[in-house]
């Protein structure tokens, strides 16, 4: 920040003292000027972060070829306006994304815990972040392969970011970094934020993990299924409850319990012109379900390795569905062969620890045993959850879903079932579904119910994005 200087000097052109005119480039916010202009999206314009030695304008032809500074002499200082601030905490966010190379430009320094926090990201994503390796340069870091090294990362990352962030780090870390054998270490289980994609890491390594793991191993697991039944059990089972109900009809029906849409449709022949309105001399409504009406569900699921994160909702799903009296619940997972968990529905983490991921996939196998187990076509919602790569044969698959759609049975085809957005899946198969009135689709957990409720009550599926499945 420059002072104006006194009157009596006006003609002083080439003193620091000399106030800048608007048309100069240069401003007390901006630490380092360049020959090219600043903009708000870039924290440095080219690969140089300091300025020339001169910076002409048109209208400032007698600049100094000394750089304006705040510490000029005989300029008092002043406090940093805030778009100063703004500046200096945009340089520190690019410094901490950009890693410090020679090259990065912003010549901003980190210092006591932003310093700390560079160091936890270098580990991971600088050069140096390789089992045992150095980066070429001298900020290389790495975790190598020492577990107490990585406890303490993991501590670290802990400390310094959301918990959001320090889970993608995490699977950052597993997958870049080759770490997953670390996790079969007690110690190394403690020390890490439990999610579904750990979970899906733990399940993939539940074959190779050590006895002195696996109470360790089971206690993450069941955190995270505890945490996610919290949040979708109780919705699940008001949505499921109340399709079932709407889904018995009566002739009798109270007046809040009326199926207007139904009962209109029955009733046009007696529609009055004169009048221009419709006698409903019959009336369809809602039902209250008893306890003995059940509806069949058959939850089919993927257990290749690609979908982990769907087979952790799924299970958490199917202990909800089978908790309800009014549904009978099947849950059936498949590689190339088929495995029936039904029997451990009472507790999702025996369901998890019963799953092989990875291997192939045999979806025809899957649906043959579904269809074999069908006893009540017209009372039955199949729910195929797959990406629909088939290793089996396709044109069988084909046939079985649509005989099973042919004999009554309300058939959903998920793509994925889990918070991760678009999967990859197999578009000619999806496309084959889609022809046989079965769109297949991406389900989050939190629109699972609807989609639930919707097949239960046999109308149109909330499909999301619907342009995009057409």
């Amino acid at each position: 920040m420059t002072t104006d200087t006194p009157d009596t000097a006006p003609h002083a052109p080439h003193t620091p003292s000399t106030p800048h005119t608007p048309s100069t480039p240069h401003t007390p916010s901006t630490p380092y000027a360049s020959s090219t202009s600043h903009t708000p999206s870039a924290p440095y314009a080219s690969s140089a972060p300091y300025a020339s030695s001169t910076s002409h304008t048109p209208n400032a032809p007698h600049a100094s070829s000394a750089p304006h500074t705040p510490s000029a002499p005989n300029a008092p200082h002043a406090p940093r306006t805030s778009r100063g601030q703004a500046n200096d905490e945009r340089l520190r966010r690019w410094r901490l994304v950009l890693g410090g190379d020679g090259a990065e430009g912003t010549g901003h320094a980190l210092t006591g815990r932003d310093a700390a926090m560079d160091g936890a990201l270098n580990a991971l994503y600088g050069e140096g972040g390789r089992p045992g390796g150095r980066g070429r340069n001298s900020r290389s870091g790495g975790l190598g392969a020492s577990a107490p090294s990585v406890a303490r990362w993991l501590g670290d990352i802990r400390d310094y970011f959301p918990s959001s962030v320090v889970q993608v780090m995490q699977r950052d870390a597993i997958d870049r970094l080759g770490l997953a054998a670390l996790l079969l270490e007690p110690e190394m289980l403690e020390a890490v934020e439990a999610d579904v994609h750990l979970v899906g890491t733990l399940l993939s390594l539940n074959k190779a993990m050590p006895e002195t793991t696996k109470e360790t191993a089971r206690a993450v697991v069941r955190k995270v299924v505890e945490d996610l039944e919290k949040r979708l059990a109780a919705r699940t089972r008001a949505t499921l409850t109340g399709a079932l109900d709407r889904s018995a009809r009566t002739d009798r029906p109270r007046h809040h319990d009326i199926d207007w849409n139904r009962t209109i449709r029955a009733n046009l022949k007696n529609y009055l012109p004169e009048y221009g309105t419709v006698v409903p001399e019959r009336l369809i409504g809602y039902g209250r379900a008893a306890r003995s009406v059940k509806k069949d569900v058959i939850l089919c699921i993927d257990q290749s390795g690609s979908m982990a994160a769907s087979v952790v909702h799924a299970s958490v799903f199917g202990a909800v569905l089978a908790s309800m009296r009014t549904l009978r619940t099947r849950l059936v997972v498949f590689d190339t062969a088929v495995a029936d968990l039904t029997d451990q529905l009472d507790d999702p983490v025996d369901v998890l620890f019963g799953t092989q991921l990875g291997g192939g996939t045999d979806i025809n196998r899957a649906l043959a045993y579904c269809q074999s187990r069908i006893t009540r076509p017209a009372d039955t919602v199949v729910v195929l959850i797959s990406d629909l790569y088939e290793g089996g044969i396709r044109n069988e698959m084909l046939k079985r879903v649509a005989a099973m759609k042919a004999s009554g049975v309300q058939f959903v085809t998920l793509l994925a079932l889990s918070d991760e957005g678009t999967p990859a899946y197999d578009r000619d198969h999806a496309a084959a579904l889609g022809a046989l009135g079965t769109p297949a689709f991406a389900c989050t957990p939190d629109l699972f119910p609807e989609v639930m409720a919707a097949a239960i009550e046999k109308r149109p599926l909330p499909i999301p994005d619907q342009e995009a499945h057409r």
